[in-house]
């Protein structure tokens, strides 16, 4: 008979990490830190969705692995996979040039790389697909854009569905269809910006508002006839300074439609001066889940697995990550945070990833 220790015992070990005695773990090679029998399992057992999960934050890296598929290699998969992470959402947001032709040649590019590797990867196209992604033990794929002005027309909508995209952040910057958090003036949705999200929700595609913003936000809320999603946000009742995180009207519309939120890692968005880490991310889950219910939480970590400071001179950093993590680990480091912070397991679970399966189920469903 295979018992539940036997079982975190080969998932440490498939890490390639000994287990450690009375439950902790050592699941990264080079590394002492450990996790509790209880999140490796949680982790282990759950569908874990990063609804802004980047496989890379190397452009220059992701075209090669697009454009010559061969030169994605085994230990690059294997550290994806030892992430802890079962489906990312790795879009980007063209905001300059041809826009349709840069979204479309991103999502041929994907579909290219995933039938490149269909032993390893998994497009999801529905929602059956999460739990497929799960059992076969490959990486999910959620095809996304960050930035909807691909949609020349409402029948665009239609042809992108087609071609793979399952989710839509409406606007980076301002345009056709409403207002960005960073634009000096926010006018809402308009009149053409209604026709989307009225063609998104017939066909099937998730809105996404992270980046709208504060009137286009609740105008999208309101017009969406299914469940709205910021994919990858944090709440500005902690970052007061911050455009690009919600405010609480707006989370709490969110969760009246049945939508989600995924709060990010990037430190700038997490706290607004000081040493920024794990903790005040999971203060962000607390003040969220108090605010509307843990049924709305999600990830959106908003970065790979390498982080996203820049070194911008041989003395200077140009700080975008959190103090004292390292984000091929992040997944596990929150889990044990929300485990001390005394989530229940199935909560815990919810927040990995059964919100977000469950409100793009409803999305979905036409």
């Amino acid at each position: 008979m295979i018992s539940r220790r036997s079982v975190l015992k080969g998932a440490a070990l498939s890490l390639g990490a000994p287990m450690i005695n009375r439950g902790r773990f050592s699941l990264f090679a080079q590394s002492e830190t450990e996790y509790s029998a209880r999140t490796v399992d949680l982790v282990r057992r759950s569908t874990v969705i990063d609804m802004l999960g980047l496989l890379t934050l190397d452009y220059r890296k992701l075209l090669v692995w697009e454009s010559d598929p061969g030169r994605f290699r085994q230990t690059d998969f294997v550290r994806l996979k030892n992430s802890g992470t079962t489906v990312f959402h790795p879009a980007v947001g063209y905001t300059a040039g041809d826009i349709y032709t840069e979204a479309w040649r991103d999502i041929i590019g994907w579909n290219a790389f995933i039938a490149a590797h269909g032993e390893q990867f998994h497009r999801i196209d529905g929602v059956a697909h999460f739990k497929q992604a799960k059992a076969l033990g490959k990486i999910g794929i959620l095809i996304g854009e960050q930035n909807s002005a691909h949609f020349r027309t409402v029948g665009d909508v239609n042809c992108f569905y087609d071609l793979g995209q399952r989710v839509s952040q409406l606007t980076y910057g301002g345009n056709r269809i409403g207002g960005g958090s960073s634009d000096p003036r926010d006018d809402g949705l308009s009149q053409y910006g209604v026709q989307i999200v009225e063609r998104m929700n017939a066909v099937g595609m998730a809105v996404d508002v992270s980046h709208c913003g504060d009137r286009t936000t609740m105008n999208a809320i309101e017009t969406s006839r299914k469940p709205v999603f910021v994919t990858h946000s944090n709440c500005r009742a902690l970052v007061p300074g911050s455009a690009r995180c919600k405010t609480d009207e707006a989370i709490k519309h969110l969760a009246a439609t049945g939508g989600v939120m995924g709060i990010t890692m990037v430190r700038s968005f997490v706290r607004a001066a000081g040493r920024v880490t794990i903790e005040h991310v999971l203060d962000h889950f607390d003040h969220l889940t108090n605010l509307v219910g843990v049924e709305h939480a999600g990830i959106g970590s908003d970065v790979d697995l390498d982080g996203r400071d820049i070194q911008v001179r041989a003395t200077t950093t140009r700080r975008f990550d959190l103090d004292g993590i390292d984000y091929a680990k992040k997944i596990y480091d929150l889990t044990e945070g929300l485990v001390k912070r005394n989530y229940s397991s199935r909560n815990i679970e919810l927040i990995l990833g059964g919100n977000f399966e469950r409100a793009l189920a409803q999305t979905w469903a036409v």
